[in-house]
This record gives C-alpha cells, sequence and structure tokens, in this order.
C-alpha cells in the first residue's frame, strides 16, 4: 500500500451487500488484503460484515440451542437467535485500490482449532468488543495474539453500553499503547468503515510499506 486511505473520504463501496460491483472486483483493485473480523459471541461481528460487504455475504450461522445457554453467555443479547459456527465472508473496496476481504470467526475458545485455518494469510485482525460484557473479550484478545495478528479494537455501541474513559477501556483490555481504540456502531455502514480504515491506518504505521502476506 503506498498510503494510507483517509477516513474522511467515502470507500469505493459501503452501502451493504450487492454494491455497484457486484460478484467481480473493480478494475481499480490493486491490494487484495484478508482482515479477521473477531469477537466475542453476540458483540456484532456478523451485522458489521453484513453492514459494509458490497457482495452478499456468505454467513454459517445455526440456531441457538437450549445445550448452548450453558456455554454462551445471553446476558445483553437475550434477542439474539442464532450464532456463527464458522465463518462469516464479505468484501469491501476502499479508495486508492484497497480490497478487504473480510472473515468473520467465533472468538470463543472451543474455536481455537479453526483459527490456524481462518487466519492463515491474515494482515491483521478487528476485534469487536461490548462494554457491557468487557470480561467476554479476554479470549478472543489471547487468540489473536497468540497468533502473532495485529490488532484494532472497535467498540460496538449498544443502547444500554455503560460509559468508560479510553483509560479505563485500555486498562481494562491491557491494549498497548499503540494498539488503536475507536467506537463504532456495527450497523452503520460509515462507522464500520471508519473502524476497518483504523485498522488498515495501523498496519501502515506498523509496516512502513505495503504489507506482505504471512
Amino acid at each position: 500500500m503506498v498510503s494510507a486511505p483517509s477516513s474522511s473520504s467515502a470507500p469505493a463501496s459501503a452501502s451493504g451487500s450487492q454494491g455497484s460491483h457486484g460478484l467481480h472486483l473493480p478494475d481499480s483493485a490493486r491490494e487484495l488484503v484478508k482482515i479477521l473480523v473477531t469477537g466475542p459471541f453476540g458483540v456484532g461481528k456478523t451485522t458489521l460484515i453484513d453492514s459494509v460487504s458490497e457482495i452478499r455475504p456468505l454467513h454459517t450461522e445455526e440456531q441457538l440451542t437450549e445445550a448452548s445457554v450453558s456455554v454462551d453467555n445471553l446476558a445483553g443479547v437475550r434477542d439474539k437467535t442464532t450464532t456463527t459456527v464458522a465463518i462469516d465472508f464479505g468484501r469491501i473496496s476502499l479508495n486508492g485500490g484497497i480490497v478487504l476481504y473480510l472473515f468473520g470467526t467465533p472468538g470463543q475458545e472451543r474455536f481455537r482449532a479453526l483459527w490456524g485455518d481462518i487466519s492463515y494469510g491474515a494482515l491483521g485482525a478487528l476485534v469487536l468488543v461490548d462494554t457491557r460484557r468487557i470480561d467476554d473479550s479476554f479470549e478472543v484478545l489471547g487468540l489473536v495474539e497468540e497468533s502473532g495478528l495485529p490488532y484494532a479494537v472497535a467498540l460496538n455501541t449498544f443502547p444500554d453500553s455503560q460509559q468508560y474513559t479510553d483509560e479505563q477501556l485500555r486498562t481494562s483490555l491491557d491494549l498497548e499503547p499503540d494498539t488503536p481504540m475507536v467506537t463504532c456502531d456495527a450497523r452503520d455502514p460509515h462507522a464500520s468503515v471508519d473502524a476497518l480504515l483504523a485498522l488498515v491506518q495501523h498496519l501502515i504505521a506498523r509496516d512502513g510499506q505495503s504489507p506482505e502476506s504471512n
């Protein structure tokens, strides 16, 4: 990547699924980048990918059952009826010829076996966090850090989200000083794109040149 796209400039497509490019890559595509979108159960990973994908997203969701109640914490997400069991997949083209392939992946410890395959070739991860359930983020942050992937944190807002200072949140999540932390609404395409741009700009600043696949 020659330069970071500006968060103030509109992406080539950020209007949700089935954007103007359809299934085919735009002619302007120069950099194809694999990004993980991850986080704990019910944090909004599927919603974020749905909100920005220019193609019809791929989902691997299953209905929640009584057996999952003791495994997945439904606090704050009582209306949730499905959960991702493998991946979500979407694509978004940014200005400057950057195309992000978004792989939404479960962050629960029991899906650790999937991480080796899903994270292969990824350049970074966007970790969604629900400030109502900060403790639920520790497992996925551990998985991301063990994988060695650079990452940014996106605080997905909910109507009853508690208010904390940035310092409090960084301390609770044990973030390094240079780890980006932004606030977003996963339902809002523009806010979701800004979160992804924060990660892309972090990757560029970290590497100082065009990132290469692992």
